[in-house]
């Protein structure tokens, strides 16, 4: 197999694997608003709120208000899936 097509399927794996960290990271991060004085172990739920604050929060502000409901979580999902599927596209096909 050549160097080329190794490169690709790593960077299509890596691109697969990053959207479904973000993917699960909202998950945790909307399921944990729901539950009132929730906590992760080993300081996750931190981690969760460190990693999805910088994707929900532009979209929060861009957004309307929809009286205390927020959208941003499944803007941001659709969005990720947007994004990793036209890259993925971009991509020269391995085979």
């Amino acid at each position: 197999m050549c160097t080329t097509c190794l490169l690709i399927v790593f960077v299509e794996a890596f691109i697969n694997v990053l959207a479904g960290a973000l993917t699960l990271a909202i998950f945790v991060r909307v399921i944990l608003s729901w539950i009132p004085n929730a906590r992760l172990p080993f300081g996750l739920g931190d981690f969760v709120f460190g990693v999805s604050e910088p994707i929900l929060s532009p979209i929060r502000r861009a957004m309307p208000f929809f009286g205390g409901i927020d959208f941003s979580p499944f803007v941001a999902l659709i969005a990720i899936q947007i994004v990793s599927g036209l890259i993925l596209r971009a991509l020269p096909s391995a085979i």
